[in-house]
């Protein structure tokens, strides 16, 4: 399992490998709603999965089945039911991705 951090702007796009492949992630906070989502790219900064709602202790690639998607599954942890402005970056929520090779292990 890796950590990811969440950047504190309300939108950015980092690189980051993921089970060996390089990626884009990218991290928007919505403010009229107090939600926070998160994208994946390709290196091409084409779009791999559609900007997704992060709701804590909940598989947030469930629904897609995509297979340019990495092999793994992302995820929330919190100590609130939702995710709001500040909590990544006051450590109340995690954000993070597993391996699919390591939740069979």
């Amino acid at each position: 399992m890796i950590y990811i951090e969440v950047p504190d702007m309300n939108d950015s796009v980092s690189r980051i490998t993921l089970s060996r492949k390089e990626y884009y992630i990218r991290f928007t906070y919505n403010p009229s709603y107090d939600y926070w989502s998160f994208g994946l790219y390709n290196m091409k900064m084409e779009p791999i999965l559609p900007m997704s709602k992060i709701v804590p202790f909940s598989p947030l690639l469930y629904f897609y089945k995509y297979t340019d998607l990495p092999n793994g599954q992302f995820g929330c942890f919190s100590v609130n039911k939702r995710v709001g402005r500040n909590d990544f970056k006051e450590k109340k929520a995690r954000f993070f991705y597993i391996a699919n090779d390591e939740l069979e292990g």
